[in-house]
């Protein structure tokens, strides 16, 4: 997986306006319908990924992940993160917003509460990311590569 896999997704997304989480989301969900063949294609790339090392190959449970792609110009400034998670990671803070793709591994996972599918969170939002009832993989995707880890 690389960015000329979801080049559409990367320009569709640095035109999003990530200051309405809710709205951008609804718009993913018209453009890149999470049962749409392009989209289960995707994470049929991530899946093979994990299972030949290639993805997830940092960290260990509840989170294991890999930088898939730095943000550049070719990426529409976006960085691309694959995450495979069961449980919290670390609190931080979306300066610019957050685009998450979320597909079930095993069991029946939540992200933040949300089933799988897109996931959206607004510029300037915090959170700690954490999958409940099973394992998902996650592809992260954040403008200009911009997070901040919060301490305490």
């Amino acid at each position: 997986m690389n960015s000329d896999t979801i080049k559409d997704l990367l320009i569709f997304v640095a035109a999003l306006d990530l200051s309405d989480a809710k709205s951008a989301k609804k718009q993913l969900d018209i453009a890149f319908p999470f049962e749409s063949e392009q989209v289960q294609r995707w994470g049929e790339l991530m899946r093979a990924g994990v299972a030949d090392g290639s993805l997830c190959d940092n960290g260990k449970a509840p989170m294991q992940y890999s930088r898939i792609f730095k943000n550049s110009e070719e990426t529409h400034n976006l960085s691309c993160d694959a995450v495979l998670m069961d449980g919290a990671g670390p609190n931080h803070i979306h300066p610019q917003g957050e685009v998450d793709l979320c597909f079930a591994v095993d069991g029946e996972p939540r992200f933040d509460g949300n089933e799988p599918g897109w996931t959206v969170y607004a510029a300037g939002s915090q959170h700690i990311p954490t999958v409940k009832g099973g394992r998902m993989l996650i592809l992260y995707l954040l403008p200009d590569g911009a997070f901040e880890f919060v301490k305490g």
